[in-house]
């Protein structure tokens, strides 16, 4: 019987960089009286609180939260009425700066510089170094549009990840790469979590966007023990995870 269901956050969950929607949330809520959940993603903190801690509704148990920033290298629970930060394994500053100063400069080399750039591009979320190609706040639709078959941000990756062995050059939404240190990808968020929380893998669900060979939830479905759902869109998140509760609360 599965008792933990996590789930990559954009593109699974809520739209890039958008809220989780009233059904959505609702669902969780109705998910929380029936078994722990999990949130994994590239983002920082104040993204997951905008995402998804703030649009929870009352009835939602949020003591079985387990809320994992930057590809868990961050952990969050509930504990005392307020969201607190568990772990954070940050970069040196030496490295972030490092980091930083390669990823312009790969970038400058590649040419991958848009006409129009909507916030930050560079964001330093101290354990995750993040390019956002169009910036942090882009709207949907460009970033929907410039990249979709992954070429630019694998050529980016090809170029970067031979500058800095040290580090992981991966993948992450629309138009983004996240750095994080070697061996972290949402495989190592997921062993973490199975340690911390005390659920074997086997009683662990994970639903993700990008479960195919190369995108970046296809770790998790390579660590042994742990079932995956692949899913493409919001909605069929949820029709899935009202099965799983009907399931779950008939055990």
């Amino acid at each position: 019987m599965k008792r933990l269901v996590a789930f990559d956050l954009d593109g699974t969950l809520a739209e890039s960089k958008q809220a989780i929607d009233e059904e959505m949330a609702t669902i969780l809520g109705n998910l929380s009286k029936v078994a722990d959940i999990c949130v994994i993603s590239g983002g920082d903190w104040p993204q997951f609180e905008k995402q998804v801690a703030s649009r929870l509704p009352s009835h939602t148990d949020l003591s079985r939260f387990w809320l994992m920033p930057t590809t868990g290298t961050k952990l969050y629970r509930f504990e005392a009425n307020t969201w607190t930060r568990k772990y954070a394994d940050l970069f040196s500053d030496d490295d972030r700066a490092n980091i930083i100063a390669e990823l312009r400069a790969s970038i400058d080399r590649l040419g991958f510089t848009p006409t129009q750039i909507w916030g930050e591009q560079i964001e330093d979320r101290g354990s995750q170094i993040t390019f956002s190609a169009l910036g942090q706040q882009a709207p949907l639709k460009p970033k929907e549009e410039w990249d979709p078959k992954q070429e630019k941000r694998r050529l980016i990756q090809a170029d970067l990840q031979p500058r800095l062995p040290h580090v992981s050059v991966r993948m992450g939404g629309a138009t983004s790469i996240d750095i994080t240190r070697a061996g972290v990808d949402k495989a190592y968020g997921m062993e973490r979590l199975s340690e911390l929380s005390g659920f074997a893998k086997k009683d662990i669900l994970f639903f993700g966007d990008a479960l195919y060979p190369g995108g970046n939830d296809a770790p998790v479905r390579e660590t042994a023990g742990i079932d995956s759902v692949q899913v493409y869109n919001v909605e069929q998140t949820k029709r899935a995870l009202e099965a799983v509760i009907l399931c779950l609360g008939s055990v």
